[in-house]
């Protein structure tokens, strides 16, 4: 096992001014914020990490690439007295669900669609590539959306990259749909699957479009 050397309490973070800083292990440090934390490492623990694994910068933010960290060093972590059994279980489980390429291409375990909400969310996008899809919507409290219905912005979808995220292309309409049916809707609603009604935008909507 690597031995690497202890580092000085970072000074900074992505996420504003450090309040409170632990050394998890020499060269990984958890801070904490006034609004967000994460684990930050050394340049010496940003080489050794990885590559399948590894992120752009040193920091990996407490919701989801905080686990990418107790996955590089899972067999070290064990050992701190702070780490439990299942808090590393946690990080795999982090992982699969928000990093499933990565846990898969570090592990060499698959990682099922139902354990990853990546996955699940990639693949709905990719089966609604060239339909139109809501991207936006406004209850019956808006004044142009009549009683019991809901008025949506649908755009055409043109893609989606690894970690699930949509690109659009510029085209796009107007709607309304049934409240009740709307509420039923999944991961990603594609507007031919519902019954609709194609509107022109409310005049409030087109300078906000537009600008």
């Amino acid at each position: 096992m690597p031995v690497f050397p202890f580092s000085p309490r970072p000074e900074t973070s992505p996420w504003g001014a450090i309040q409170q800083g632990d050394q998890l292990a020499p060269g990984i440090w958890s801070v904490m914020t006034v609004s967000h934390g994460g684990l930050l490492l050394s340049d010496a623990r940003q080489d050794a990490m990885p590559e399948v694994l590894r992120l752009d910068g040193n920091a990996y933010e407490e919701d989801a690439d905080w686990c990418l960290v107790y996955l590089a060093f899972e067999g070290e972590l064990a050992l701190q007295k702070t780490c439990t059994a299942d808090f590393l279980q946690l990080a795999r489980d982090t992982a699969r669900c928000w990093h499933p390429d990565r846990f898969a291409a570090h592990t060499g375990e698959a990682v099922a669609p139902n354990e990853s909400h990546v996955l699940r969310t990639r693949a709905a996008y990719q089966a609604a590539i060239g339909e139109f899809c809501t991207t936006s919507a406004w209850g019956d409290w808006a004044e142009w959306v009549p009683k019991g219905k809901i008025g949506v912005i649908a755009r055409r979808l043109a893609s989606v990259n690894h970690l699930g995220r949509p690109t659009y292309a510029d085209d796009e309409v107007c709607a309304l749909l049934d409240k009740d049916a709307y509420s039923q809707r999944g991961e990603v609603l594609v507007l031919a699957s519902i019954p609709h009604e194609i509107i022109n935008p409310p005049a409030e909507l087109r300078p906000k479009r537009v600008a």
